[in-house]
């Protein structure tokens, strides 16, 4: 189904900004739903944009700001996205994930992730037990080991739970290029069915082996730190998206961001963080529509570095 820009408007609420300062919404012209990819392990398939919580979702018990999380995941959903990151490391935001998904009909719907930050087998099982409380979930579709803290002792809790059915998948995570050889060690190893690591049009050092390392391994990859903390928007500040740049879709500078990533077909999910109604609208767009072949990919690396 094609809608037209003002429809998009009016079905997402934002008629009232105008068209010359809403958000910038995406196109349904190519498809109407959100692009999917195959979880390896299983066969399941996972909606390729999600949501990150760090930092944005930690906010205490703020009606306001609990009203605003609640519509960012109501619109996270409407626009096809499940994916929703946390961590204890995170301050608040499990619990705020758990107090404004309750709220939804669309409660079940997501994916819920998660982690392990501590060290020690029982430590270990305490923190993620608190997690599934505060997160309000009796079954956790992921349980990741958060920077590979105590990762030999966790990944056999967490194999023993996935046996029980109290998680569904089992994963590891980190957040710089240092650790992409221990990462690929251990999917080599311990084949989870996960792993989370950074990755962006312009820190690429996963291309080098750790991608084909999961591939060939049958882990699905999640994506962190997609605009690098942000400050690719520093860069393109001011600047205007090439006019190639509709040939994929792009309607903004962070679907620029998440499409390059999007395009690597190793990519399962990314989840770029956001606290802002507009942004996680835009955000959901790059699962949508046209993405780059490899000349493509080569065009956007080259424009970027242009500027």
């Amino acid at each position: 189904m094609n809608y037209s820009r003002r429809e998009i408007l009016q079905l997402y609420g934002f008629a009232g900004f105008g068209l010359a300062t809403a958000p910038s919404l995406f196109s349904f012209s190519q498809q109407d739903k959100m692009g999917q990819r195959i979880i390896p392990s299983s066969g399941e398939k996972l909606p390729i944009v999600g949501l990150g919580t760090w930092q944005t979702f930690d906010v205490g018990t703020s009606r306001e700001e609990l009203e605003i999380r609640k519509q960012v995941l109501a619109e996270m959903h409407k626009l096809g996205g499940a994916v929703i990151d946390s961590s204890p490391m995170y301050g608040s935001s499990e619990t705020v994930v758990g107090l404004v998904a309750a709220q939804l009909e669309s409660q079940d719907a997501f994916f819920y992730a998660t982690k392990v930050w501590t060290s020690g087998k029982q430590a270990g099982i305490d923190q993620m037990n608190a997690s599934f409380s505060k997160m309000q979930r009796k079954t956790m579709d992921l349980m990741q080991i958060h920077n590979l803290v105590d990762w030999k002792t966790h990944f056999k809790t967490l194999r023993d739970w996935k046996e029980r059915g109290k998680i569904r998948y089992w994963g590891l995570t980190h957040y710089v290029d240092s650790a992409h050889p221990t990462l690929e060690a251990i999917i080599k190893a311990e084949k989870p069915d996960f792993v989370q690591f950074n990755y962006s049009i312009r820190s690429r050092n996963a291309e080098k082996s750790l991608f084909d390392t999961c591939q060939k391994h049958g882990t699905a990859v999640i994506i962190n730190q997609p605009f690098e903390s942000g400050s690719l928007f520093s860069t393109v500040k001011g600047k205007t998206l090439p006019d190639w740049s509709t040939e994929y879709d792009i309607s903004s500078w962070g679907q620029y961001f998440l499409k390059f990533i999007l395009s690597n077909e190793a990519v399962t999910c990314v989840i770029p963080g956001t606290s802002k109604l507009k942004h996680v609208v835009d955000n959901m767009g790059a699962g949508y529509g046209v993405l780059p072949d490899k000349a493509g990919r080569e065009k956007m690396v080259g424009y970027l570095e242009s500027l």
